[in-house]
């Protein structure tokens, strides 16, 4: 019986032995035949010029949204015809269909030869804010390449996202490229003014057609550098989640009357006082748990003593770091919901009491807070019922995305940033401080996720909907890579794949 089993156990051992070498055997072969078939991100002088010219030819196409319902349609129609000229082998390739949807945006369907792999989806938008001349150090949209960089709207937001997953996928066509994972592109044109027309329709028809998604990449946060003035290397942010938003309309009615025997108070007078209460009266600051409390951590050991010690025990020192937070006007915007006055009418004639006055101002609710929330403490703030609340638009923030080592697309995501930027030694989770079209598809999808790979100071940041929007030549070919790669890492990146969905 001993004899037996020690015969069977050896047995036992000397195929354990052998399956494992076997199996090692395969992952090898497997290892090497994805790195043999994977196309390098290498390209020719031609085509890196070739690549700005797209770029700069895009730029002086003016596909801007002036409001919900005003377009430039003639450039957004213009643009159409030109993608179709500067991505020949996009729109030829037998297994890529395009759609045109509500009339200006495009849905690009890619399919890969494996259908049991869950697709997913790259975004990003046509259309850009209005861009006055004035201040401008060149005209907006000339798309002129000054000292290395190309200049214009839409450099950063968005157009450079537009023109690099188009670009790169061109590239890796003409190479042969076959992707295994579906994926689709969506191009909406009226982000600027909300997605009504594009990306809330895109994502319509993709829900009629069942597709569900294994995660999506959005424009909404950047490779962040000179952001903390301690900190010696860059970092990159893949957002979460992006706050909520409401438009709130207030209003005040008066009688009319002559200016020459005025009352104590005017219209105008009380809705002033009412706006001045809401910007000195800051809604609460939400910094805790969730993804702000995880990247600080994670950049700790890379800031210097006594920084490094008081981010390592946020437990202790949490009351702290928060009112720092708040200090800056732009990390103020990621730990509470921001109040901002963007509109003031009121008057008639200059010697006539105005008879009614308004305001609109814009929140951006912090994740931990809802719209009813933040109503709820605005009229606490105003105390006046003479003051009229009309909200014109709002939602609430976006859930959570996860970003744990089973997200399988915030660690693709993030493999392919430290792949194409060895420097950055931190990628963690945030929040998109403003709004994106991809909260359009949270039918589609629960892992959402908003990075550009572009590095971004804090004078870049000024410039996205400011003056002198503007983008490096170089920062641009990299985009173009990292596109290049994130669309090959798709097909082969090694971790908690999903498997579902066939399109």
């Amino acid at each position: 019986m001993a004899g037996s089993l020690a015969c069977v156990r050896a047995l036992a051992t000397v195929l354990l032995l052998g399956l494992a070498t076997v199996s090692r055997s395969m992952n090898l072969q497997g290892k090497e035949s994805q790195e043999a078939s994977r196309i390098p991100s290498q390209f020719s002088s031609q085509e890196r010029v070739a690549m700005k010219e797209a770029l700069k030819d895009a730029i002086k196409i003016p596909t801007v949204s002036f409001g919900p319902e005003e377009f430039n349609t003639t450039a957004l129609a213009e643009f159409g015809e030109f993608i179709q000229k500067a991505f020949p082998t996009v729109f030829k390739t037998s297994f890529i269909q395009h759609e045109a949807v509500g009339s200006y945006s495009h849905l690009f369907t890619v399919r890969g030869s494996d259908p049991s792999l869950q697709p997913y989806l790259l975004m990003a938008h046509i259309d850009v804010v209005p861009a006055p001349q004035e201040g401008w150090e060149v005209p907006p949209f000339s798309g002129l390449e000054r000292d290395g960089f190309i200049y214009g709207r839409g450099t950063l937001d968005n157009k450079n996202s537009v023109m690099a997953i188009l670009q790169a996928l061109e590239l890796l066509l003409v190479r042969n490229y076959v992707p295994r994972r579906s994926f689709y592109i969506a191009l909406g044109h009226d982000e600027e003014v909300s997605g009504k027309y594009g990306a809330q329709k895109i994502s319509a028809l993709l829900q009629s057609r069942g597709v569900q998604l294994a995660f999506l990449v959005d424009e909404g946060s950047f490779i962040l550098d000179g952001f903390i003035p301690s900190l010696k290397n860059p970092f990159a942010i893949i957002a979460v989640s992006e706050k909520g938003s409401i438009n709130l309309n207030l209003q005040v009615n008066m009688a009319p009357g002559h200016s020459s025997a005025p009352p104590e108070e005017t219209s105008i007078g009380i809705l002033a006082a009412a706006v001045s209460r809401l910007e000195q009266s800051p809604l609460p600051n939400m910094f805790g748990d969730g993804p702000l409390k995880t990247t600080l951590q994670l950049l700790a050991n890379e800031l210097p003593f006594p920084t490094n010690i008081v981010l390592n025990n946020l437990w202790l020192f949490r009351p702290l770091v928060s009112r720092l937070l708040e200090r800056n006007y732009i990390t103020n915007a990621f730990v509470r919901t921001t109040t901002a006055a963007t509109m003031f009418n009121a008057g008639i004639k200059a010697n006539v009491i105005p008879p009614m006055a308004q305001a609109t101002i814009n929140f951006r609710i912090h994740p931990a807070q809802t719209v009813q929330e933040v109503l709820e403490l605005v009229k606490k703030i105003l105390a006046d019922d003479r003051v009229q609340m009309h909200v014109t638009g709002a939602f609430d923030p976006l859930p959570i995305s996860p970003s744990d080592e089973q997200a399988f697309g915030y660690q693709l995501l993030r493999h392919t940033i430290q792949s194409i930027f060895p420097e950055v030694n931190i990628v963690g989770p945030g929040i998109c401080i403003g709004n994106t079209d991809s909260r359009h598809y949270t039918n589609l999808t629960s892992n959402i996720y908003r990075f550009n790979p572009v590095y971004l100071n804090p004078q870049d940041f000024s410039s996205i909907h400011g003056l002198n929007e503007k983008i490096s030549v170089q920062a641009y070919h990299t985009q173009v890579k990292f596109m290049f790669e994130l669309i090959q890492d798709a097909d082969t990146y090694q971790g908690p794949v999903p498997h579902l969905h066939e399109l």
